[in-house]
Order: structure tokens, then sequence, then C-alpha cells
């Protein structure tokens, strides 16, 4: 919103430089974002007439013009086309200093003696014309300081206003804010309703009173709009960043900056029959003002009369129905549309104007009769004509209701931090135009008027307090809390704590989105229907990934397509089940590996990666807590990974996670021609351990003992342990198997599993016939339960 100061200060004048009036509009949430003077500096500039303009004898394009400035009369040579007899104009004098530090002095132009210069609206830098002379009303007065007559002493402030304050997007809703911040008296225009003079109507049908619940309009008959707009009309526009059309066109854009009602004249003679306020047809063709013809669609709201589309409502009018200098009868048109029913639909069509930027943020709804009036007394005064009945077409059921808001002394000091004077609460609001009255000690029953559309809640009216008090002057309160420090679990290990793992065994991390495409969803997850959302980025972006996997192949992808054959990735995040209704949000740590076992190098082969690589790193992570004794792994299933080469994670019955080899049929799905290898952990499984205790070194022997049996192929090495470790006693400290073997020698339907097994006790050497019965009570374990014999 742009808008002069001098206009603002016909409205509202407080006792303060602008410099304290724009800092304080920033601070109440008006920010300003320029400030510019609306002409340049320069000094002895005056209302001049030339009285006389003839051919320079020396140069086609020059004229020597005679110019009084009302008491003496000067020679002047003067290149502009326009220079004539009977014109005023700016005339800087002999001495003047023009922007940019230009001084006049007496000059000889091709022979002729020059005695000052007459001035373009760029020169005085009024405005970027540069055409011609700057020509001024015939009723200028000869011989006044120019900055006096045009009030150039003047600057052009341009806030930049958020959504939720349309109301501050003409002067009057800003003199209210001025008002209110300062205690300042609002002096408005004076609106009287215009009488009929004739009984014209035409009909008005709305036909979407949902979208359009209030329609005015009214037959202005017999205007002269060759009379020129008035000099303090087109110097209020031009400061606002409007510029002059015809007078017409200025008095509707004129009411709109003043009162903040977008209006629109039509030319009668254009309109068949009545009007009709409707949605367009599809593909419906109506060339606009610019010249532009759009194709409208069914989800646009149209005025249109009896036989086709006059303009889109809200937005911009047509050129068929457009005011031009042949027009003699105007139909004005003051209308409230639904926010929502507009919204968008400039930007849709490529336009962007200034009553569609309005009607977007919202306007009055109960503005558009004041407006009416307003707008048909300048016409009457500026250009004449016959002004007929008022015709209002209005649905109250479609109309904005605000409901009445409490507001509370105790919820005002909670959220501001003070206590706030119940006088000065009611001053505060009132001042906005609010109606305020008391229900008893610290309460208020607040009436919130038609312009204020963003008040809906206790909530806006305390920030309308903290807003106009000042929140400069709101008091300062650090917040306190109890800084103690917080106890760390000693039997668990951190999330960073487990990067910091996996970055030493060469992963590197990855951050991937938790949105994915649901084509990759149902790669992984055949059968399973994701959770969508409502509004996604893109298509390939609209489901909500149920695990890890999904985004890290996409990376590991990324990374093979550049020439990385050795990719290790890890990543932690949310992994989302189920829908809506019970839907389970819940930490993993997930990786991703392919590729050489080892970098490439001299001192080792180039063997790639298999399960036992990734199981050793799993290992590690399960281990990091001190509880890696509590976890299992167990043959599994799972839709990504092979059939042949999966793990089941369990942890006291409880499934904590997968890895294995991604399936071959979904790597053929991918396009991936390398085995990769994946798993998947619930973080809050495997970060759960135990407290870690002291136990004596023994400073007796260690004994060991090899043992190598044969078993079913089919028989768990992790069952297998889990036996030897029952029968072993308690004195066994450590259990390793170093050796799986099956081939040549060895039944086919048989393995051969090879551990060595570790004594110590505590407080004495351990003989050979302890050892020896334990060792036979394996056996003898093994045998019963896995048919296992020893190896010979």
């Amino acid at each position: 919103m742009k808008f002069s100061e001098q206009w603002l200060r016909s409205w509202v004048n407080p006792d303060v430089a602008r410099d304290e009036l724009v800092a304080r509009l920033s601070m109440v949430g008006l920010e300003v974002d320029a400030v510019t003077p609306v002409a340049g500096q320069f000094s002895g500039v005056v209302v001049g007439e030339i009285l006389n303009a003839e051919q320079h004898p020396d140069a086609d394009k020059l004229r020597v013009c005679q110019v009084s400035n009302g008491s003496e009369t000067f020679q002047v040579v003067c290149g502009a086309p326009n220079a004539r007899a009977g014109i005023k104009i700016p005339f800087a004098m002999i001495g003047a200093e023009l922007p940019g530090g230009f001084k006049i002095k007496q000059a000889k132009l091709r022979g002729v003696e020059s005695q000052g210069m007459l001035c373009s609206a760029s020169e005085l830098q009024v405005s970027d014309d540069n055409s011609g002379l700057m020509e001024l009303a015939a009723d200028a007065p000869v011989g006044q300081d120019i900055r006096i007559y045009l009030g150039l002493d003047d600057a052009s402030i341009e806030i930049g206003l958020t959504p939720n304050r349309g109301d501050c997007l003409s002067l009057a809703g800003l003199a209210r804010e001025v008002g209110a911040i300062y205690g300042a008296t609002v002096v408005p225009v004076s609106v009287a309703p215009v009488a009929a003079s004739h009984d014209e109507v035409r009909s008005v049908d709305v036909l979407v009173p949902q979208a359009c619940p209030r329609y005015l309009g009214r037959v202005v008959r017999n205007v002269d709009l060759s009379k020129p707009t008035p000099l303090w009309m087109v110097e209020r526009l031009r400061r606002s960043d409007i510029r002059s059309i015809d007078a017409a066109v200025d008095i509707t854009n004129y009411v709109m900056l003043e009162l903040g009602q977008p209006m629109h004249a039509f030319d009668l003679a254009e309109i068949n029959g009545g009007i009709r306020v409707r949605m367009a047809e599809e593909g419906e063709k109506l060339v606009l003002l610019d010249g532009q013809e759009v194709s409208l669609r069914a989800d646009t709201l149209v005025i249109a009369d009896h036989n086709r589309a006059l303009a889109i409502a809200g937005v911009m009018g047509g050129e068929y129905s457009g005011v031009s200098a042949k027009t003699r009868d105007l139909f004005l048109e003051s209308a409230f549309f639904d926010t929502i029913a507009v919204a968008g639909k400039a930007r849709s069509y490529g336009l962007h104007t200034d009553s569609s930027h309005r009607f977007e943020r919202g306007v009055d709804s109960q503005l558009a009769r004041h407006a009416m009036e307003r707008a048909t007394a300048l016409l009457l005064d500026i250009v004449g004509g016959e002004a007929g009945p008022v015709i209002e077409v209005a649905s109250a059921t479609d109309l904005p209701n605000i409901a009445p808001i409490t507001l509370r002394a105790e919820r005002i000091s909670q959220m501001l931090g003070m206590d706030m004077e119940g006088a000065e609460v009611e001053r505060l609001l009132t001042a906005l135009g609010l109606g305020v009255t008391a229900q008893g000690a610290g309460e208020w029953l607040v009436d919130v008027p038609s312009h204020r559309f963003d008040i809906s809640l206790e909530v806006d009216l305390i920030e309308e307090l903290g807003r106009l008090y000042g929140y400069n002057r709101l008091p300062v309160r650090y917040p306190q809390a109890r800084l103690a420090p917080q106890a760390k679990a000693e039997a668990a290990v951190d999330l960073p704590a487990l990067r910091r793992l996996l970055v030493a065994r060469g992963y590197q991390e990855a951050i991937t989105y938790s949105f994915i495409d649901p084509k990759l969803f149902e790669l992984f997850n055949p059968g399973v229907a994701p959770l969508m959302l409502a509004n996604p980025i893109s298509a390939d972006m609209a489901a909500m990934r149920s695990s890890l996997w999904p985004g890290l192949i996409k990376a590991l992808e990324h990374n093979l397509n550049r020439q990385q054959s050795r990719v290790r990735l890890f990543e932690s995040g949310l992994r989302f089940v189920g829908q809506l209704e019970g839907l389970k949000q819940e930490p993993m740590l997930a990786g991703v590996i392919c590729g050489g076992r080892l970098a490439e190098g001299w001192a080792h082969g180039r063997d790639d990666v298999d399960f036992y690589d990734v199981k050793a790193d799993v290992e590690a992570l399960l281990a990091s807590a001190g509880a890696g004794d509590s976890f299992t792994f167990v043959p599994g299933e799972h839709a990504a990974l092979h059939p042949g080469q999966t793990a089941c994670i369990e942890r006291e019955g409880r499934v904590v996670g997968f890895l294995g080899a991604m399936h071959p049929e979904l790597s053929k799905a991918l396009g991936l021609d390398q085995t990769v290898f994946m798993f998947e952990l619930v973080l809050a499984e495997i970060t759960q351990g135990v407290m870690p205790k002291f136990q004596e070194l023994s400073k007796f022997p260690e004994v060991r003992r090899d043992l190598a049996v044969l078993v079913d192929r089919d028989v768990p090495a992790q069952d297998l342990l889990g036996a030897i470790r029952e029968a072993a006693g308690e004195w066994m400290t450590d259990l390793k198997l170093f050796d799986v073997y099956h081939g040549k020698g060895i039944d086919p339907h048989r393995k051969s599993l090879a551990v060595g097994l570790t004594w110590q006790h505590p407080s004495r050497t351990l003989n050979d016939d302890e050892v020896s019965t334990t060792m036979q009570n394996i056996l003898t374990s093994l045998e019963q339960r896995f048919n296992a014999t020893l190896r010979k």
C-alpha cells in the first residue's frame, strides 16, 4: 500500500515528525518499506503562463515564448512540442535551482535570449513523463511557488502489509490506526446519501449469493467525461502509484484508496438488459480492459448482462463495457465478494490488480453503500450527471458475522506479562472501532466491527493491545527454569555414539525425505496401503515411508550412477506405520552396503561384501550398549530381502530388526546389477543395554578346548552355541565359533562346526578331570538335542 503523507494527515494529524510516524507504523506491524519524496529538491520555480509562442527564427524545433509570472513577462526559448499560448506551466526563473544542482541562468539559444526555463514533470522529478511541458490546471494561480501549489513538500510512504491486514489497504484504515496509536482525532470524509434525480434502474440478479453476498448498482446519466480529473485527485493517485486515466476510472480508484472498497464503472449503453452475478460458463470468452482475451473457467465468478460476461468479479472489467470518451451514462458497481470465491483467480489468469489484491485479503462487508454514495458525489461534482436510485441485493445468511468475544484481564496479564489498566484496555480497543462493554471486574464483551475481519479470538484482541501499547514498552522477563543436570541412563547408549561407530566402520550418514514415491513404497511393501499425503510436494513424494530403506536405496542409486562402486550409507529417522487412526511413528536406524569389502589397495584382494560383513556391523551396534548377548539372529522373511539370506533379529522374543541381501526381483525392478545388503533396527531396542559391573580378574590360568561336531546342515549355529553355554557350567568365560565346513569328506547333508571354549576359575586352577567331564557333558547334550557327533 502506497499513500501520500499529506493525504493521511488530512484525516488524522498527530503532532509528530515524519520519521517518528514512520517508525511507529513499523512498530505496530505496518512495516514501512520505503519513504520517497514526491518531487526532487528544487527552488525558484513558480506557476507561469505562456502568453505568446512563436517559431524560433533559426531552429525548427524551438519556440520563443512570452511567459508571465504574474507581475512580469519574460522571454523563454523552449523546445517542448506542447509549448503554446494559454497554458500554465512550471516556470524556473533566473536563479532557480533544479534537481541535481542545475542552476538557471540567462542564456542565448541560437542567437535568441532566454530568461528562464519551462519545465517538464521529469525535470522536476515529479514523474517520469518527459514528453513535454507539465501542464497545470487552468485556474492555477500565476506566480505562486509550484511547491506550494502542488503540495510537493510531501512523501509517498509504502508499507508492506501482512495478508491479514486488508483493513489497512485504505486511507480510512490507516488513519484509524494512526489515531489509535497517538490518541489523535480522526476526521473522516463527510459522505451524505445522494438523492435520486431520476428513476432509471437496471435489474440485478445474484445467482450465487454465497460468492457475492452483497451487490449494489446505480445508474448515473449524462456525465461529461471530457472534463479533466481535478489536479488534487490526480496528485493523490500519482503519489499512491496509480496513473490517471479519465474522471470515471480515477474516481473509482480514488474511492478504493480512500475507503478500501474496489468499484467499477460500466458503460450503461453496453449493458444488455440487467446485471447477473453468476459463475462463468466453461470456455466462455472475455476481452479484458488490458486487451487480453481469456477463456473463462466454470469456477470463475463473473459480472454479466443478459447476453455475455462483462467482467471477472473482483479482478478486472471487460473491454466491451469499459468507459470511453463516448460514454454518456454509467452503471456504478459496488459489491462484496467472498474471499474464498475470488482467491487465486487473478493469478490463475496471469493477472494482479489493485481490486483483486484487496478482495483476496478481505474487504469490509458493510462498506459497499458508503462507497457508492461517496463515488456518486464525486462524479456529480467533477463530471456532472444525474444519479438514480441505488439497487441493492444482499443475502444476510451469507454475509460474515463475527460473534462477540469475551476478554479477560487475567489472560491479558498472562500473555503480555503485565497488568493493564481497564481504562487503557477500553481506550485502545475503542480507538480501533471495537465496541467494548464491561461485564464485571476484569472482564469485557467486545463487539468486532465488520472492517476487522481478522479478529475472531481473545488472543487476537490481546495482540491488538500489545501492538498499540508498544512491544518495546512491554516488560522484559527472562524465562526461569531449573538447570540441574539431568541424570543420564548409564545402561543406555545414545544415537550419536551409534553414528560414530558406523562412521568408524566406513559408513557415511545420509538424510532422506520422509516422503517417497507410492510406487517405491509398493516395491518394498507389496500389498500394504501407504499413508498418503493430502497435499504432496510432488507426485513422487506422496507417501509416508514405512521403512528407511527406500530413501537409502535412492541415495545408493545416486552414488552408483556416479561411478561410486563401493557404497556404505546409514540413516536414522522415523518410519510411519499404519493410517492416521493408530499411526505408529517409530525411530529407526538403517544401513545399506554394496561393492568391495575393502577399499581398493595392493595389500588385499578385491572380494565383494557378503552377508557376514553386514552382520558384523549389526553385531557391533547391538554390542555397543553392553547387551549383545540378549539378541539372537534367526532365519526370517521380509518382502524386500532375499528368501535365503534374511535374518530376523530378536530380543526376548520381540522382533527388533532385519538384515539380509536385497530380493533379486526388487533389485531387477530398481535396475541394480550389484548385490545390496541392508539392515534396519528399532532404535529404542538397541540403545537399551545393561549396567556394567566390575568383576575381579582371576589370577589363575585359563583352560581352552576346541570342539568340532557334525550336525545336520539345517541346524542353526546359534542354537548349538546356546546348548553349549547351558552345559558348559558357570566358569566358562568365552565361546567362539571359528570354523564352518561342509563338502568333501563329510556327509552332504551334514556340516562341521568348530568352536573354542575357554574356562577360568576365580579362586583356583581347574584340573583336567573337571574340564574333561564338562566336555563330555557338552557332547552328550549336543548328541541328544541335535544328533551331533564328534568329528574324527
